[in-house]
Formats: C-alpha cells, sequence, structure tokens
C-alpha cells in the first residue's frame, strides 16, 4: 500500500511540474504581445516636402502644422538640394521640430539634364525640386504608400486621413480633381484660372491632340498626391514623365505661360484617366492665384488642407489668408529666412 501511495505521489508532483514547464512559454507569448508599445505596432505615415532655397520657412509651416494636428507615426523625407540641406535641419534640430522623425534626402538634378525647357516667363518653376514628385521610387525605397505635398501647404485635419485615401487596383496615385468643388468654381472663374486640359497643353501640335484627350477633360492639381510605390514602379511611371518631359524639350507641347507650368502638363498626360481622387476638402487650392480673391472664413476654418498655389505665397506680400498661414510658421533660428510684411 505505501509503494502505490509513493508512487501516486510522484506521479502527481510529475504532472504538476509538466504542466508548470508547457504553461511557460505560453505565459511569455501574452506577456511579450502586452508590452509592446502601440508605436511599434503603428504603421509609419511618410510624407515627403521639398525644401527649397529661398522658401525654407514654407517647408517648415507644412511640416508644423502636420506635426501639430496628428497622433500618427509620421516619418518626414525632406528634399532639398545638396547646398539647402544644412540650413533645414539646423532649422529643425534648434526649434521645437527637433521632436518630429524626418529623414533629409539629398536631390540630384543632374537627373534633369536634357529634360527641362528654357522658359523665361516663370523661371521660378523650372527649379529642379518641383520634378521631384517624378522620383519618387528613386528617393523612397522601403515604403508601399507615401503622400508628397508642395511646401506650400499648411495642414488643419488629420495626416492620417489622407494616407487612409483608397487607391483603385491598378492606380499609382490620387490627385483631387479640379472641378470636384463647387465652393471653389466662383474662385477659379473670379481669377480666370483654367481646370482642363486646354489651359495646360497646346492643343495646336499634332503630339498633344493624337493623345486623344478632349481639352475641355477637368485637369487634376499634382501639389497633393497619395502614391503607390508599387504600381508606380510597375508601371514606369517615371519614365513615361521624363519622355513626354524631353519631347517638350523637343516640340514645345507645354509652356509656364500655359496655366499650370512645366510640372503638372506630363502628369496630366500620363496619369489620365488611370488616377484615383483625393477628398475635395483634402486639397483647397487656388489660395496664392490673386492678392484679392478670398474664400469665406467658415470655409476655410472646415478645410483639411490649404494651398497657396500660384505667385502670391503667404510668406511674401501682397498675399491672401496670411493669418491661417502664419499660426503654423517657426522663425528662422539662424535669422536667414524672413516674412515680407507690409511694415517690415
Amino acid at each position: 500500500v505505501n509503494q502505490i501511495l509513493l508512487l501516486l505521489l510522484v506521479l502527481t508532483v510529475c504532472a504538476i511540474l509538466y504542466n508548470k514547464v508547457h504553461q511557460v512559454p505560453l505565459a511569455l507569448r501574452n506577456e511579450t504581445v502586452d508590452l509592446e508599445s502601440p508605436e511599434e505596432m503603428e504603421e509609419e505615415i511618410p510624407v515627403v516636402i521639398c525644401a527649397a532655397a529661398g522658401r525654407m520657412g514654407a517647408a517648415v509651416a507644412a511640416i508644423s502644422s502636420i506635426y501639430s494636428n496628428t497622433e500618427a507615426n509620421v516619418l518626414f523625407y525632406i528634399v532639398g538640394l545638396k547646398t539647402t540641406l544644412p540650413h533645414i535641419r539646423k532649422w529643425i534640430e534648434n526649434s521645437k521640430l527637433k521632436e518630429i522623425k524626418y529623414k533629409v534626402v539629398e536631390f540630384n538634378p543632374m537627373v534633369l539634364k536634357g529634360k527641362i525647357r528654357q522658359d523665361a516667363s516663370r523661371p521660378e518653376l523650372l527649379q529642379p525640386l518641383n520634378f521631384v514628385r517624378f522620383y519618387l521610387p528613386l528617393l523612397i525605397q522601403k515604403h508601399e504608400k507615401v503622400i508628397y505635398l508642395d511646401d506650400d501647404v499648411i495642414v488643419q485635419g488629420d495626416i492620417q486621413e489622407l494616407y487612409d485615401t483608397k487607391l483603385a487596383p491598378g492606380h499609382a496615385a490620387a490627385f483631387s480633381d479640379d472641378c470636384d468643388l463647387p465652393s471653389t468654381h466662383e474662385m477659379v472663374r473670379s481669377v480666370g484660372m483654367q481646370n482642363t486640359y486646354m489651359g495646360f497643353l497646346d492643343y495646336r501640335k499634332q503630339a498633344i491632340r493624337d493623345l486623344g484627350i478632349s481639352p475641355s477633360t477637368c485637369s487634376f492639381n499634382p501639389g497633393v498626391i497619395v502614391a503607390n510605390m508599387t504600381e508606380w514602379k510597375h508601371q514606369r511611371i517615371t519614365k513615361q514623365l521624363e519622355k513626354w518631359m524631353q519631347r517638350n524639350v523637343e516640340e514645345n507641347l507645354y509652356s509656364s505661360t500655359l496655366g499650370g507650368g512645366v510640372a503638372t502638363s506630363p502628369m496630366l498626360i500620363v496619369f489620365h484617366g488611370k488616377y484615383s481622387s483625393i477628398n475635395p476638402m483634402w486639397h483647397i487650392r487656388h489660395l496664392g492665384w490673386s492678392p484679392d480673391a478670398r474664400y469665406s472664413e467658415q470655409f476655410l476654418q472646415e478645410a483639411k488642407l490649404l494651398h497657396w498655389n500660384g505667385r502670391y505665397k503667404p510668406w511674401d506680400y501682397p498675399s491672401v489668408h496670411t493669418d491661417l498661414w502664419e499660426n503654423w510658421f517657426i522663425p528662422d533660428p539662424s535669422g536667414k529666412f524672413k516674412l515680407t510684411r507690409p511694415d517690415s
């Protein structure tokens, strides 16, 4: 009897030890999941913004507005030329923006050699950084989805909403249609702006007519882009854009004397009928088209993103709705960049 009791006791102890040994890994796995921080599980949102000489305050204000209005895990790719990058890095590191996650990326203007037709009417549109959006896959390597923003914007909404824009299968990018928001139609008419392909392409040229695109087709604005890098590379979008840039050098198919300058036109050709739509409130534009035309304050307060496309920038004078832009501007610690104001 004693031997039987001893055997039962040994078996019981073995069973208890077995359970404990085999439960430990499960307990550790559960504990590991619980201890993972939400930030480690959160998707990174890459946002590309250019920092051009003479207008770095624009990039700073745009970054400031995005960072201040979201809890998302944003990674800023700040693109510039070799000579300008130390300035923007110093500006960030010596201001409240030192907390942002960012990478500084140098853009080599040699990739544009032979692809830009010289045009004296608006030389600022020929600056190399205007074409950064053409080369997103070369600058951004590890991300599937990317947001590109012109520097003359401020973001009043949560950038996560823009990032969540759905792209249809086979679409490499999403843009805002220039005909999508009735509230902007009066502004477009009042400043004489074009919002069709006729305003961007020279339909007197056979190469443009051969595209088979109606001149009354609504254009889109590539100052705000949500892009799918896999589709972009698969469709060789950059190569297509470069082809039309080279054809323009040879045949003068579009110019800055037309509505959209030299960066919009090749995108209108390459992406015609093959892009998804961005919520129109995520791209309220034309604020820089005239120093007199204004939107209603209530409309602007509801907007998610404001864009001062055009000649009249909010850091210069004259310009409109500058108070909304200055809310996010951070003065240059070096004192090199200064706002132009009537009393300055």
